[in-house]
């Protein structure tokens, strides 16, 4: 099998953004890329259109995301325009192009190794021509690409069983809730179970490399804060964040704002953090358990009325008033800590269950890659 290099066996070109306004949603012009953001498992979803492209991929070009992050890719569903986030490749004869996808698919992390930036990891066009390819012949490659799918397709039947698993799990978590708030309960606002109510600041943070631990609503999850990716600021700018109030273990936050909206989580202990934008702070009183409050925040009875009074806005968003104003169930503060008891048994048993259908579909990307591994050192 002979090794070329990528500029001698496939058409690439370079991204590059228009002015931003020749951007719009409205279909006109051309389907507009900037970088991987769109990305799906094989097409990109079209979302922004662009009338004044400057540089065009053709339908089933490989689209290579060269900037934050490198390496991903997909292929061009159409005629389409690129911004700089990418480099559009097109394989001549002597390639064709499922195998040049598997290909860039298998050496993703070589490449995203060879990335270079302070702030946003990006590749050079010369790294990217510099590539070397394994070219087998064409009957070879498409016995090559045929194996491949053939042995992704009974992988995709596993996976797709273990989310199917997941999503049972969190239609159970709401059942759980459900029934835990069943019964006639007193009932009062947020306002007057809180000691402290709090909007995050309007404003942007500057983002450092390390430092101190901003929060995003990337991070919330129902019930806890999901830190597998931290961000961080100055110890300057985390201190004017937390000018109105130092964020406490043990206080609710809650997501107010975008895809992520109506999610509640609490601050976990031995955590100092400030809040970054789209969400509010919670700090109950002696009248409730601060998990009661993040359950029934996280329950189908608020989840449904949220969405029930923010449903088919296109940037959906609850106002800080409309929250104090909330009712909730307050009973007695001994029943608030059985009930949060039981439902913490219950969701304990849940995790459990989803960190094994999780520690599997890792398996499974593993042994994706090591599919791909074997086809290009001609083991497959």
């Amino acid at each position: 099998m002979k090794l070329l290099i990528l500029n001698d066996c496939c058409t690439i070109t370079a991204g590059q953004s228009p002015e931003s306004r020749y951007y719009n949603y409205e279909g006109n012009g051309l389907p507009f890329f900037q970088g991987k953001a769109d990305f799906g498992d094989l097409y990109p979803t079209i979302r922004v259109y662009c009338t004044q492209p400057i540089r065009i991929a053709e339908k089933d070009d490989i689209l290579l995301s060269v900037r934050a992050p490198v390496g991903a890719t997909n292929l061009s569903p159409c005629k389409v325009c690129i911004g700089r986030g990418l480099t559009a490749i097109r394989p001549n004869e002597k390639l064709t192009t499922k195998y040049l996808l598997y290909f860039f698919r298998f050496f993703e992390v070589q490449l995203q190794q060879m990335g270079t930036g302070t702030t946003f990891k990006a590749i050079t066009q010369k790294i990217v021509k510099s590539i070397e390819v394994p070219v087998p012949s064409l009957s070879e490659q498409e016995r090559i690409v045929a194996h491949i799918e053939e042995l992704f397709s009974e992988l995709d039947a596993g996976v797709e069983t273990l989310k199917k698993a997941k999503t049972q799990l969190d239609v159970y978590r709401q059942a759980v809730l459900k029934e835990a708030f069943e019964g006639n309960f007193d009932t009062g606002t947020i306002q007057t179970i809180c000691q402290k109510i709090v909007d995050c600041p309007h404003s942007t943070p500057k983002w450092t490399k390390y430092g101190k631990i901003c929060l995003r609503t990337t991070n919330f999850k129902r019930g806890y804060l999901d830190l597998t990716e931290k961000n961080f600021v100055s110890q300057q700018t985390f201190d004017e964040r937390n000018k109105r109030l130092i964020p406490l273990p043990g206080d609710i936050l809650y997501s107010r704002e975008g895809a992520i909206l109506g999610i509640a989580c609490i601050i976990p202990d031995n955590l100092s953090v400030c809040l970054g934008q789209r969400m509010m702070l919670l700090r109950t009183n002696e009248r409730m358990n601060n998990q009661f409050l993040m359950y029934y925040l996280n329950s189908p009875y608020l989840t449904n009325y949220v969405a029930s009074i923010t449903g088919g806005s296109a940037s959906p968003h609850i106002n800080v008033k409309d929250i104090k104003d909330f009712y909730v169930p307050i009973p007695d503060i001994n029943l608030q800590n059985i009930i949060v008891a039981y439902i913490a048994s219950k969701m304990t048993v849940c995790d459990s269950i989803e960190q094994t259908i999780d520690a599997a579909l890792e398996q499974a990307k593993a042994l994706r890659h090591s599919i791909l591994k074997e086809a290009f050192e001609g083991k497959l």
